[in-house]
């Protein structure tokens, strides 16, 4: 365990073993914290990920720190970070100051360019944001928020908005996910078999109805009406 202590110098295993101490360690203190951060960077989440890459790094590179110290600050850490996530829970100050309320960007058809100046984001962005989310036309949005994750949700006008089946009164069929049935070029029996299907009938329909061979197939999907949606390599559905 001399890798653990501070040295002048480290062997090559030492170092090995330095890193998977140090990588197993990390792990548990992430599982620790929870899926929230590592999930999305919020004022808290991301001044705790900073402290911990600081904390991390220099047993790793500088043979003469422990990693002792380091493991104790971490564990300071996490619980400085509970603590935190507690307070926030619990505090409505200490939640407006780490998770502030979304900003407007775009209200009622019309920007608000003062909230874009306390979010720091262009119009340009903006426009970039809501191409991805297939909106043209600003105007034709209610409200655009800028929220605490730093993400943009954006909500249309009602007058723009599609009609549902249920305008028209129509039930729609129970929702269904398809079934990976052949992932590139190779069966995945485990989903196959989920579908109550086996890998002959998999294999004539690929022949019989889409002409093609097990070994071409990049994914292959299976819906609950038995239809096989087809991606060929270097080409797109089939």
């Amino acid at each position: 365990m001399e890798f653990f202590h501070a040295q002048e110098t480290l062997t090559a295993l030492q170092w090995i073993l330095r890193v998977v101490v140090t990588y197993i360690f990390l792990l548990f203190v992430v599982k620790a914290m929870g899926q929230r951060s590592i999930s999305q960077l919020n004022l808290l989440d991301f001044a705790v990920a900073i402290v911990i890459g600081n904390i991390i790094a220099h047993p790793l590179s500088d043979a003469g720190v422990g990693l002792k110290g380091s493991m104790i600050t971490m564990v300071a850490l996490v619980v400085l970070y509970s603590a935190s996530v507690f307070a926030v829970l619990k505090s409505g100050r200490v939640r407006n100051f780490v998770l502030p309320r979304p900003l407007p960007l775009v209200d009622r058809g019309q920007l608000v360019y003062p909230n874009l100046k306390k979010a720091r984001i262009t119009v340009d962005y903006l426009l970039s944001e809501a191409r991805k989310s297939k909106i043209e036309d600003l105007q034709r949005l209610s409200l655009a928020l800028w929220e605490p994750d730093g993400t943009i949700s954006f909500f249309e006008s009602p007058q723009y908005q599609g009609p549902t089946r249920s305008d028209f009164d129509m039930v729609p069929g129970p929702f269904d996910l398809p079934m990976v049935v052949v992932r590139e070029g190779k069966i995945d029996r485990k989903g196959l078999m989920q579908t109550g299907k086996n890998e002959a009938w998999l294999l004539s329909v690929l022949k019989e109805e889409h002409y093609i061979q097990l070994q071409n197939v990049l994914l292959a999907t299976l819906d609950r009406s038995g239809k096989v949606k087809v991606f060929v390599y270097g080409k797109g559905r089939k």
